[in-house]
């Protein structure tokens, strides 16, 4: 059997492998994760030196309700990333009808496929009337697409009857929380949240997921005792009490979308989509740009399936948000040269 690899951003050594002659460091973009994370607390020792003891589990757990307006907290699981969980999922139920809407992040229908399930890759909720198990990226990555919350309920009602599931992967509704399906969570839906992408800090590992009580406890039993490390609990349990913080990147990081949408539309001459961490653009300049970027040491999205798809993270510092606008300067004034060729005839 051939192993599909998935792709997926923040891999500077295919960015390294393809434009060798890129100056360092490298700007990545390719990613959805604050680029400014949280500040990091000073950790006590024994967060690395004694196995995570329940009570701090059970309060980073608490704290998670807290943050995502969970109403029970028995029904909220801490895992080490919503990956895993994702991978998880597929082996709590029979083999089953299986439909994901897309296109989306791969790794859900990769998931269910792998775990036997007969798996339908949708464009509507509609589409997907037959299937036990419905799977929704909410906002959807990489195009932002979001389903409002009255949808959702309805969804979630007519897999129920059919004793499936609505799963709602909400790993970036942290900052586009509009729609969020937690706080009225309907039986038979499980929603996915994600912590890396929101505090930029991907490396802890720690994701969430939202049940009724007996999925719930399903997926306890699966991920097994310290399923989360002793850091990635303390460094949990503040951060998602920061309150402060989260408002204020909120709102920093929707000012920063906003300017790389000005310039998106300065260099593309297109309107952006997606969400307040990442935008997309669709472009016949798509390749030319990515080259074009790369070959200046900015790594951003790309997409094998619609080479005119491109998705940019945010810079995370003025000498990144000058570099891409540099680059971006210069593709308009290439692209307007190629347009006007005997502008350069002139040139000395």
């Amino acid at each position: 059997m051939v192993e599909t690899r998935i792709l997926h951003g923040g891999n500077l050594g295919e960015a390294r492998r393809l434009f060798p002659d890129a100056p360092e460091p490298w700007v990545d973009l390719s990613t959805g994760i604050n680029p400014i994370a949280y500040p990091l607390p000073a950790l006590p020792a024994s967060s690395f030196e004694r196995l995570p003891p329940p009570d701090a589990h059970a309060d980073l757990e608490a704290a998670a309700a807290e943050a995502y307006g969970a109403t029970e907290t028995g029904g909220l699981v801490a895992a080490p990333g919503t990956q895993i969980l994702i991978s998880l999922l597929p082996h709590l139920r029979p083999r089953s009808k299986v439909a994901v809407i897309g296109p989306t992040y791969a790794e859900h229908a990769h998931a269910w496929r792998g775990a036997g399930h007969e798996v339908a890759e949708i464009v509507t909720p509609d589409d997907g009337r037959d299937a036990d198990v419905l799977v929704v990226v909410n906002p959807n990555n990489p195009d932002g697409r979001l389903l409002p919350r009255r949808t959702l309920v309805e969804l979630a009602a007519r897999h129920h009857r059919r004793g499936g599931w609505l799963v709602v992967d909400e790993a970036f509704a942290d900052f586009d929380s509009g729609e969020t399906i937690v706080p009225s969570l309907p039986d038979g839906t499980i929603v996915l949240r994600s912590f890396g992408k929101t505090y930029g800090l991907a490396g802890i590992r720690l994701g969430f997921a939202v049940a009724q009580p007996v999925v719930a406890g399903l997926l306890r039993e699966a991920l097994g005792p310290w399923a989360v490390t002793g850091p990635a609990i303390e460094v949990g349990r503040m951060a998602l009490r920061d309150n402060r913080w989260r408002l204020a990147a909120a709102a920093a990081r929707a000012r920063d979308a906003g300017r790389l949408d000005a310039l998106l539309r300065q260099a593309l001459g297109t309107a952006s989509v997606g969400t307040t961490l990442y935008r997309m653009v669709e472009s016949p300049a798509a390749a030319s740009l990515f080259a074009h970027l790369g070959e200046r040491g900015i790594w951003i999205r790309r997409f094998k399936d619609d080479p005119h798809r491109l998705r940019f993270g945010l810079p995370g510092s003025d000498e990144d948000w000058l570099r891409l606008e540099a680059a971006f300067a210069g593709f308009a004034g290439r692209s307007t040269s190629a347009a006007h060729p005997n502008r350069e005839e002139g040139l000395a």
